[in-house]
């Protein structure tokens, strides 16, 4: 997947300026795909040379002026083409797993503290995207927005982020523990 594929989904859902494209990749789309604001200011350039999206200029008394982006019918061609194509399943290329697969020849304690420490990040990343999910549905419940909600797409990736961070936390804390474990095993030989 490219980068422009992951800018034009997130442009669906109306008018952005770049700092808003940002905000929203901070907490939706960053469950799928990682960019730096910086990145998506040249992304948004290249795709509007493209004419996969249409940018104008909003005048601002107080603040500085801004441009906000939506998607053309080029943009919508191109992600119905990707949408289409057939997609390779994902891999998981962590440090941290080569880490935990030396377990039995190298000192666990700084892998332990470090699976501590993901499972604590992750944990934060779940209530972000609780937060997130209870805000995008509003008033409705799950199974109400889910089907008839406005940008279910966003919706059902954070709920993939959600179970992505969940399963991960409750690994980390599993493989710590088992560690630990292994450590006072070991202490008491």
């Amino acid at each position: 997947m490219a980068l422009k594929h992951a800018v034009l989904a997130a442009l669906l859902g109306g008018e952005y300026s770049g700092y808003q494209l940002a905000k929203g990749f901070d907490i939706g789309v960053a469950n799928f795909w990682h960019a730096l604001p910086q990145q998506l200011y040249t992304e948004l350039a290249k795709l509007e040379k493209d004419g996969l999206v249409a940018g104008r200029e909003v005048v601002q008394e107080s603040r500085p002026n801004k441009r906000v982006f939506r998607v053309t019918d080029a943009g919508l061609a191109e992600l119905e083409a990707f949408a289409a194509a057939v997609c390779k399943p994902s891999v998981i290329r962590d440090n941290l797993l080569v880490k935990v697969q030396a377990a039995d020849g190298i000192d666990t304690a700084p892998v332990i503290e470090q699976l501590e420490e993901r499972a604590a990040a992750a944990e934060a990343k779940i209530e972000l995207l609780d937060a997130f999910l209870r805000q995008m549905r509003g008033e409705a419940d799950e199974e109400e927005f889910l089907l008839r909600g406005r940008g279910v797409g966003g919706y059902l990736t954070a709920l993939r982020g959600r179970a992505f961070e969940q399963g991960h936390r409750d690994w980390c804390l599993r493989a710590a523990a088992v560690l630990k474990e292994r450590r006072k095993a070991r202490a008491e030989r």
